[in-house]
């Protein structure tokens, strides 16, 4: 089994200076609910005024299959709220990472994007989801849509050694409206490529299309228009879709979701589940 210290993992930023201090000092607002996981903070990255994500323990025992999510939430209330979130690490990792947007009213990320090293995270005992590679039948090539914060269950998948050896090709496509919006994407790739490990997996296989909506020279078009004119194809090198060898994953806006996947079933692509694997999967979990 891959695995790994989160210390000789890739990071993206060094730990806040005075993360030690706050981990000492920081507690809980109210009492920990029966049933869930407690777990500290260790590291805050915020890349907009729109978009952050955050590291924090892992609880022991605690598994998931990479591209999985879990219901998080804070100990702010003596009801917490809690919102799904993919689990942007690996399983193999030592540590959970979340990639989220910021929202200013809403009722759980106006507080999650305060958060700072040594905080208190709560987090359900249960992960799920259909963006795993078991619910996928075998294939050639895996294309790995996403738009904003729907990065997040594919820089899990994207940094696990099993799904190399499942596909030869593995592609993210990542669309935002602002280019600083594609930054995660882009840093995720490359330190997957650049890792001693991971790279030995990914080398030659991992590929990254990422666009702007509002800026670049991709500027207004979405990612299936990219799909329908074959532009997505011909940047990466790559043949249309075909469904005896093309599988997929999609997560992204609820609009994002229902256009890729009604693509999909047009080139002939059929949504699978866990209990019924298919060539394409959607996830509609959504943080607010």
């Amino acid at each position: 089994m891959f695995r790994r210290t989160h210390r000789n993992e890739p990071e993206f930023q060094p730990m806040n200076a005075f993360a030690n201090e706050a981990l000492a000092d920081a507690k809980p607002a109210f009492p920990i609910p029966a049933g869930v996981y407690a777990e500290t903070v260790t590291e805050v990255r915020h890349y907009t005024d729109r978009l952050f994500r955050f590291r924090m323990t892992r609880p022991e025992g605690f598994r998931f299959r990479s591209g999985e999510f879990v219901m998080i939430g804070l100990p702010n209330a003596e009801k917490p709220v809690y919102r799904a979130y993919s689990i942007a690490s690996p399983s193999w990792d030592e540590e959970l990472e979340f990639f989220s947007i910021k929202v200013p009213d809403g009722p759980l990320t106006e507080h999650l994007q305060k958060i700072q090293p040594g905080d208190t995270v709560l987090m359900r005992k249960k992960a799920t989801g259909t963006l795993v590679a078991d619910a996928l039948l075998p294939g050639k090539r895996l294309y790995l849509f996403s738009t904003g914060t729907g990065i997040a269950p594919f820089a899990s998948v994207a940094r696990d050694p099993d799904i190399y050896e499942k596909f030869e090709t593995v592609v993210i496509t990542h669309t935002c409206r602002q280019l600083d919006e594609l930054t995660y994407g882009r840093e995720l790739v490359d330190t997957i490529l650049a890792d001693e490990l991971m790279g030995e997996f990914a080398a030659g296989k991992l590929h990254l299309h990422s666009t702007a909506t509002r800026e670049g020279p991709d500027k207004g078009e979405r990612i299936t228009t990219l799909i329908e004119t074959g532009k997505l194809f011909a940047d990466l090198g790559l043949p249309p879709f075909d469904p005896e060898t093309d599988r997929a994953m999609i997560c992204g806006s609820m609009e994002m979701l229902k256009d890729t996947a009604a693509m999909m079933e047009r080139f002939g692509l059929v949504e699978g589940s866990n209990s019924n694997p298919g060539t394409y999967v959607v996830e509609r979990a959504f943080v607010d």
